[in-house]
């Protein structure tokens, strides 16, 4: 694993700007959460917002944070009208919506829809008033139940707990009981403009361990402190509930190279045939295999030949 530099900065004596960057690039991607809002004079509003999550599903709670102006600490439409109607509607927001939901954050008036201005359809909702955006594939009636300043200055968020109380879902985005990344097709926010599609070649899999991995800790020094490994490499490793037995070690050394071995384990076979000549050649081979292996998700497979480099 290579060791990062790092520069520390303290918020207590950083600029607005700063922190605020830092969090943007550093807390990424976010879900964007498209919030339907209505005012006491049942003015429709819509905006969206980064600094969003859920936070426990018995019973199901998300939250989100709209923030003061940063240039004179005055408050958004979406915050005022939650506190006169502690209700809303939080929408997900789609990659075929993006620039609808962009438009939302625009600085309109208190007194403007933007419903109208976005071109979104309204829905009507079952159990609050604020309206639906019928273009998001994905709805949360709130109620609101909480509402924290966090600061009180320019700049400053106010958290704003939300309890779900209905759900509304696309059918087609759904396989099995299960939102389908590429059919939800969300986007997320990064740092300045930049956002995340998260579907198609960026969504992967990573299974969680099965049972109690023995760690990393119990990998031999050589292995951990290899600059041929990464973290994510040492991890599948570690998270590996046992050490191979020995005896399967030996045959892996003495089993000549077959026509059905996987491209790694001929590698790894091949490289041990050098051990003799040139044994540095050698052990290069079999930890280029072991990372072929780990690529492959052959994470025993990667283990054993790693531990027979001690034996050549």
């Amino acid at each position: 694993m290579t060791k990062k530099n790092f520069i520390s900065v303290d918020p207590d004596h950083s600029t607005l700007k700063e922190v605020h960057n830092l969090l943007l690039g550093g807390v990424t991607p976010r879900p964007i959460a498209l919030v339907s809002t209505i005012s006491a004079g049942g003015v429709r509003n819509l905006a969206p917002f980064s600094f969003f999550n859920a936070f426990g599903a018995n019973p199901p709670y998300v939250a989100f944070s709209p923030a003061n102006s940063g240039r004179d600490g005055s408050v958004k439409d979406t915050l005022r009208n939650v506190k006169e109607i502690a209700e809303c509607v939080i929408h997900a927001v789609s990659h075929d919506i993006m620039e609808q939901m962009s438009l939302s954050s625009s600085a309109f008036g208190p007194d403007i829809d933007e419903f109208e201005k976005a071109g979104f359809t309204a829905l009507p909702s079952e159990k609050v008033r604020p309206s639906r955006v019928a273009e998001s594939p994905f709805h949360m009636e709130c109620l609101v139940e909480q509402i924290i300043p966090l600061g009180g200055t320019s700049g400053s968020g106010n958290l704003v707990l939300c309890r779900v109380v209905q759900f509304h879902v696309a059918e087609d985005v759904r396989v099995e009981g299960v939102i389908d990344p590429d059919r939800i097709d969300l986007i997320g926010r990064n740092s300045a403009n930049y956002y995340t599609r998260a579907s198609g070649k960026a969504i992967f899999e990573l299974k969680k361990p099965i049972g109690v991995g023995m760690g990393i800790d119990a990998l031999p020094e050589y292995i951990r402190h290899s600059h041929n490994f990464s973290g994510n490499d040492l991890g599948m490793l570690g998270g590996l509930i046992s050490m191979p037995d020995p005896h399967s070690l030996k045959t892996m050394l003495q089993e000549p190279v077959a026509a059905v071995d996987p491209f790694y384990l001929k590698r790894f076979k091949q490289s041990v045939a050098l051990a003799s000549s040139n044994p540095q050649a050698a052990i290069a081979g079999m930890e280029q295999a072991a990372r072929e292996a780990l690529e492959d998700h052959e994470a025993e497979m990667a283990l054993q030949m790693l531990l027979c480099i001690p034996l050549i």
